[in-house]
């Protein structure tokens, strides 16, 4: 082969990947008992690791917080074995959200570029058990075991010595300042090792104390106690070893670790053999990315983020997790959440009610949007949901053409069904496509759930648990939107494409039920709520609702647009209608749905979405007949739907 020949295909290798190639960090090589210790600088800290002489497979590894000089038995051991030792220096951060950031990265540095295990094993000394625990609990998927020795848990007993604790005052002040916090503020900070442990528990990450009983910096029942019982009482693997031989130095926060053989076996047992899990990128189509919305977030230091969705959306989880993170990941960033999940809401709702609930509210940069759950539930056609989805897309763009769509398909027994017979669900082809058509990003949930169960990951019925996630499946959305959110990618100029569907509900909204007319038998009630003991919807109860409950009941309601619906309340008298638009085929439906006996149900019906542009008018009649499970013949209206 000619030099020119090689030359060029190095070129076409450069062209291809340089884009993904990171410069690597300069690296020197020193001794550490006996073993080669390569440090650098990472993002300008001080880091390095230190290599065994030969590497167990997989390269499992221990990560050292503060203090990576204290105590040195178990990592000369767990060397000695095959495990590999890494540090960076986020020294007196205390785990701010900061630190998390840069951990995050030298994770992905040493999993990625220096092949380390894709679980690793935490240590944790003193203060740093604030770090081990604020990346733990972001990232259980990613922790095989947690040691901690006399590990702070609660930042108000060391530095902040409000109870029985010595204290430091002036860690004290530069905790305060770091985290911008006053005294009041500090009493009430949340984001501390002993809260919010369901999803490491989940996760059923084991973990080991080891404490002195008489450590007055640090005293147990401020710190361990607490943690132990509430991670114990949430399902978590943990135990506690105090510490009562030898010399306990520094008012007992000092002792000697008594045969540190046994923890060096606890993180062995625990990180191998090493598992790779499946990786996410896989589910993830990052289309034209996130670009755009990030720019907004790093130039003007302002962003307003929607969450658009049904009762996954509406429940915490997923949503608070995808906001901490991006204000941790753009910490100059002012943002604006709207959480705008209702439960038992798909596609076709969320397009007429999203000027409401979340245009009135903002103009998002970015928005994550779900519904393939509930229109698969709810019974949506294909078609119905390419003209929700895409109904949505198209208006969030007429309003703000330089923002960012997140489209994620999410969970549920009938789509693994679905994937165990070889078939695509439709609701996930429909995402895959509109997502595509719009160069929105694009996360397949549903087949990420699917592929880790039969890969023996984890079990729908202990783990993941339900279409509602567990706090193991919320971990499991999370994890992916994280990654999705990392890809940073440059902005892109949008050009808005013709529609997939023309009569797609990019101009949907709500009208008020006041604007209907000639009514008989309908009454307009100004804060419905029902008589029977019967659960409702938040939104959907003490509001404005006009009320039919005798057959026969009439109503006119005119208006100008291209299709038009109603937004009804379906409980256990619901009955059947007829309806006819502009004096054509009488047509009828049933409004009473599966779910009604249990619920005063939120439900959509478009009654005409292929009408030509302009004035029309629909007349609507409760019907003589009703569903034989109904107790009644009720029509409760509490929205017209009409696209213009």
């Amino acid at each position: 082969m000619s030099v020119r020949s090689v030359m060029l295909i190095w070129f076409a290798v450069f062209l291809l990947y340089g884009p993904f190639l990171k410069a690597q960090p300069a690296e020197k090589v020193t001794s550490w008992k006996g073993f080669d210790k390569v440090e650098f600088k990472f993002e300008d800290r001080d880091a390095w690791f230190v290599q065994p002489k030969k590497a167990i497979a997989g390269n499992p590894w221990v990560w050292r917080a503060h203090f990576p000089t204290w105590h040195t038995e178990m990592d000369s051991i767990l060397l000695s074995r095959g495990f590999h030792v890494a540090y960076v220096n986020t020294n007196d951060m205390f785990a701010h959200s900061k630190a998390m950031q840069v951990w995050d990265s030298f994770y992905d540095y040493l999993v990625n570029q220096k092949q380390l295990a894709p679980k690793v094993a935490l240590e944790g000394v003193s203060r740093g058990g604030l770090y081990v625990y604020g990346w733990a609990k972001r990232n259980p998927d990613k922790v095989s075991c947690i040691y901690a020795e006399a590990p702070v848990c609660d930042p108000k007993s060391w530095p902040g010595g409000k109870g029985k604790g010595l204290g430091s005052e002036k860690d004290w002040a530069a905790w305060l300042k770091l985290f911008n916090l006053s005294e009041e503020e500090a009493a009430k900070f949340i984001d501390i090792p002993v809260n919010d442990l369901a999803g490491l528990a989940s996760f059923k990450v084991p973990i080991i104390h080891v404490i002195s009983l008489k450590d007055k910096h640090v005293p147990a029942e401020e710190n361990s106690d607490l943690l132990v019982k509430n991670y114990m009482q949430l399902g978590g693997p943990i135990s506690v070893y105090p510490m009562t031989r030898g010399k306990q130095e520094m008012d007992g926060h000092h002792f000697p670790i008594e045969n540190p053989e046994f923890f060096a076996n606890f993180i062995e047992q625990h990180s191998v053999p090493v598992r790779k899990p499946l990786p996410h990128s896989p589910y993830i189509q990052l289309n034209s990315g996130l670009g755009n919305a990030f720019d907004k977030f790093r130039s003007e230091k302002k962003g307003t983020v929607a969450f658009l969705g049904g009762s996954i959306t509406h429940n915490p989880g997923w949503r608070d997790k995808t906001a901490q993170y991006l204000e941790e990941h753009f910490p100059e960033t002012e943002f604006t959440f709207i959480a705008a999940g209702i439960p038992s809401l798909g596609s076709t709702p969320h397009a007429f009610r999203f000027e409401r609930d979340v245009l009135a509210k903002g103009t998002p940069d970015l928005l994550f949007l779900e519904a393939a759950v509930n229109d698969r539930g709810n019974g949506f056609s294909e078609r119905a949901q390419i003209r929700g989805l895409e109904g949505i897309i198209r208006h969030f763009y007429a309003t703000n053409p330089k923002g960012n769509v997140v489209l994620m398909a999410f969970a549920e027994p009938a789509k693994n069904a679905d994937y165990e017979q070889g078939k695509v669900p439709v609701e996930v082809a429909v995402q895959e496509r509109v997502a595509k058509h719009y160069g929105a990003a694009y996360i397949n949930l549903a087949k990420e759930v699917y592929d880790r169960i039969k890969a023996n990951e984890f079990s729908w019925e202990y783990d993941f648990k339900d279409l509602h996630p567990s706090p193991y499946g919320q971990e499991v959305y999370f994890q992916t939107i994280k990654e999705l959110i990392k890809m940073d990618t440059t902005a892109a100029t949008l050009t808005l494409p013709a529609p997939l569907d023309k009569f797609s509900y990019e101009k949907g909204s709500y009208h008020a039920v006041s604007e209907a007319r000639s009514l008989k038998g309908f009454t307009l009630i100004p804060d419905w709520k029902p008589k029977d003991n019967v659960p409702t919807r938040p939104g959907f109860v003490n509001v404005p609702m006009l009320v039919g409950e005798e057959v026969n009941a009439s109503l006119h309601f005119e208006f100008k647009g291209r299709g038009v619906g109603i937004a009804i309340i379906s409980g256990p008298d619901a009955g059947k209608i007829t309806y006819a638009i502009d004096g054509k085929k009488l047509q009828s439906m049933d409004l009473f749905t599966q779910w009604s006996n249990q619920l005063h149900l939120p439900w959509y019906l478009m009654l005409g979405d292929e009408l030509f542009p302009g004035q029309h008018k629909l007349h609507l009649t409760i019907a003589a007949d009703k569903n034989e499970k109904s107790t009644g013949n009720a029509c409760r209206i509490v929205y017209f739907l009409v696209n213009e």
